[in-house]
């Protein structure tokens, strides 16, 4: 039986030449190289003339209503989500503690209006007193002159001259006594002034803390997460009401350091809303942060923007406001909502 001939499989690197493998690898990565740089040229000249980053986000001012004066809630006018216009009614604290402590300011003013002006009155009198002395104290010193000339002559008596000398001394005693008096008077007068200003101020603080009862928004805005009841306590400086300020919205977009040298405010931007897909809005640069923080703090006053990796070194971004122009009426934005930001230069 003859022996079965082998087919061996053919190899294609056999039937080419080896420069003509060389040659095609090479051409290869050339191509790979090619191409490689004709798309970092294409990325250079892109974000020359485009700015874009998705790094973007809604904003505006979150305004915390915290009262005045503590107390119980015994009112509240408003719910959650809610518009409310600057001046609206939000809260009610319980009235009554303020109110007789208001009542207790004026009796304490009038007690001491009272006092004020019987003050006033013994400043009156003392005043009188002097004029009236002054007046007996003239008297005696020209009658007392007048006699002494005389009793040169032996016209009067001696004791003429020394009852007018008695007079004249009286009248000076009389004259220092009201000026005592005046004094006195006037250092009483001034203590009594100012216990009745005292009492005015306590009034004043009284009426102020009662008007401070009533809750009331600061702005125009939209209340959010409201949490607050009838009958929870309101502590002194403490927020209880949240607003979403409708004059504060912005587009606060984090731009890579690269491009924020050529941004000017000013120049005009559009603005993709995650909220509203598929439409652009006019946008202005409102301004350009000028420092950042290099790392995450509570109470730093610079802006901090987190890196979107801590494992390669990337370029630091830097924060950009955007104010849309002339956003139309129906627009709802939406505080914290992604956005996007694209500028041609």
């Amino acid at each position: 039986m003859a022996e079965a001939t082998r087919t061996e499989p053919i190899d294609p690197d056999r039937t080419v030449p080896r420069t003509g493998i060389q040659h095609r690898r090479w051409r290869r990565l050339v191509v790979g190289i090619g191409s490689l740089l004709a798309l970092l040229v294409v990325w250079q000249v892109l974000t020359s003339i485009i700015a874009y980053t998705d790094d973007a986000y809604v904003h505006s001012e979150l305004v915390t209503v915290a009262p005045q004066v503590a107390g119980v809630i015994v009112s509240l006018q408003v719910g959650d989500n809610q518009a409310v216009k600057r001046g609206d009614l939000l809260a009610v604290i319980d009235r009554m503690p303020f109110q007789l402590a208001r009542d207790d300011r004026r009796a304490a003013v009038q007690e001491a209006n009272a006092e004020r002006d019987g003050g006033r009155d013994d400043m009156a009198i003392a005043r009188d007193q002097l004029t009236t002395a002054e007046a007996s104290l003239k008297y005696a010193t020209e009658e007392q002159a007048r006699l002494a000339t005389l009793s040169g002559d032996e016209a009067v008596s001696q004791e003429q001259l020394e009852r007018a000398n008695e007079l004249l001394q009286r009248a000076t005693t009389q004259q220092a006594t009201a000026r005592a008096s005046i004094d006195r008077a006037a250092q009483s007068l001034a203590r009594l002034e100012a216990l009745a200003a005292r009492a005015e101020s306590a009034l004043a603080l009284a009426e102020w803390q009662l008007g401070q009862t009533e809750i009331r928004a600061p702005v125009d805005g939209t209340i959010n997460n409201l949490n607050l009841s009838v009958g929870d306590s309101a502590t002194v400086g403490k927020a209880l009401i949240g607003i979403v300020d409708d004059a504060g919205w912005r587009i606060i977009a984090n731009y890579k350091e690269g491009y924020i040298r050529d941004m000017q405010p000013g120049e005009t931007a559009w603005v993709w809303l995650d909220t509203h897909p598929w439409r652009f809005y006019r946008a202005r640069i409102q301004g350009i942060a000028r420092g950042i923080s290099r790392g995450a703090s509570e109470d730093a006053i610079l802006p901090y923007v987190a890196p979107t990796t801590d494992w390669i070194r990337l370029s630091r971004r830097f924060p950009v406001t955007f104010t849309l122009v002339d956003p139309p009426p129906d627009l709802t934005l939406y505080m914290g909502a992604d956005a996007r930001t694209l500028i041609f230069r």
